[in-house]
């Protein structure tokens, strides 16, 4: 089953706010979106045991500088070290969010 796209996606200083059509928001911290991009340079870096943020060089305060969407598939993040290979697949960010209401059914 394809997960549909949310209705709105916000970014904040330090979140990225998903609003979902099934009427529950999901907040992700972008300091772990960013450690968890799924490109494959970034997971490359992860299987050999190296952190895809902060890299030598990194930005003290991590931002995203634009973000557009994917069409139906995902959303595409720049960050302000100059990361911007990363999709991130709605099926994956709706199985990130950690809302109370996926929270309780991750839990049954």
């Amino acid at each position: 089953m394809t997960t549909p796209p949310p209705q709105k996606v916000d970014v904040d200083p330090e979140r990225l706010v998903v609003s979902w059509s099934d009427d529950h928001v999901g907040n992700y911290d972008l300091i772990e979106l960013r450690r968890a991009c799924l490109c494959a340079q970034c997971t490359q870096l992860r299987e050999v045991g190296e952190a895809a943020w902060p890299r030598p060089g990194a930005p003290e305060r991590l931002t995203v500088v634009g973000a557009e969407l994917m069409g139906a598939w995902g959303l595409n993040l720049r960050w302000n070290d100059g990361h911007e290979t990363g999709v991130y697949p709605w099926e994956t960010m709706l199985a990130w969010c950690d809302c109370e209401r996926c929270a309780a059914r991750k839990r049954r």
